[in-house]
């Protein structure tokens, strides 16, 4: 089979949420991976994703491959408990874009011990958890790793907005942070904060 992507779009309240932001990186995807796509039939997430209004807080999951769109999915959501964090390291991951493809980030969960998730750390520098961005706040403003293991679509909407602010943020820089805040299309900025004393080194 061939390589496959995803973009995982927050419906709530009947209204697909930021589909500008996922339309954006599947076609950033698309023309990367899929030219031909590219000009002859891109397509079009406000025609594919079809939210309903009895659908208060759900995830739509769109996989889509060279043929374009494969598999349209819809699934009440819940949001996963997260206390506590284990730093990892791993200096030759790449997760540029959405892969369906999670094996690598799937290994580097397995060394999470008795912690909830994990935070990757890559070449020195804090990119993000296996599911997640981050952002850390240093007491003046809120930081995000420069260079995430993906560019997130919330991230993309908190950084046009001036929500948060590009850093390369260290592991030290991290275990002085003030708060710190896990993030995605489904999890709102705010919605998963962890303490720091919650990050295991």
């Amino acid at each position: 089979m061939s390589v496959q992507f995803v973009e995982t779009i927050k419906i709530k309240n009947g209204k697909a949420m930021f589909l500008g932001y996922h339309q954006a990186r599947m076609e950033r995807t698309i023309s990367r991976f899929f030219p031909k796509l590219a000009v002859s039939a891109m397509p079009g997430l406000e025609q594919i994703v079809e939210a309903t209004a009895d659908m208060e807080l759900y995830k739509a999951r769109v996989v889509y491959g060279e043929q374009g769109v494969e598999l349209v999915e819809y699934a009440p959501y819940s949001m996963r408990q997260i206390n506590s964090l284990k730093v990892v390291c791993d200096d030759d991951i790449e997760y540029n874009y959405k892969s369906t493809d999670r094996s690598r980030l799937n290994a580097l969960v397995e060394k999470k011990g008795c912690c909830d998730e994990i935070v990757i750390i890559k070449n020195g520098l804090v990119t993000d958890t296996s599911f997640t961005n981050i952002a850390i706040y240093d007491g003046s403003s809120w930081l995000t790793p420069k260079h995430p293991l993906l560019a997130g679509t919330k991230r993309a909407c908190l950084l046009d907005r001036g929500a948060i602010k590009e850093a390369d943020i260290t592991i030290n820089d991290l275990m002085r942070a003030k708060r710190l805040r896990l993030f995605n299309a489904m999890i709102d900025f705010g919605e998963r904060e962890i303490p720091i004393s919650q990050v295991i080194i």
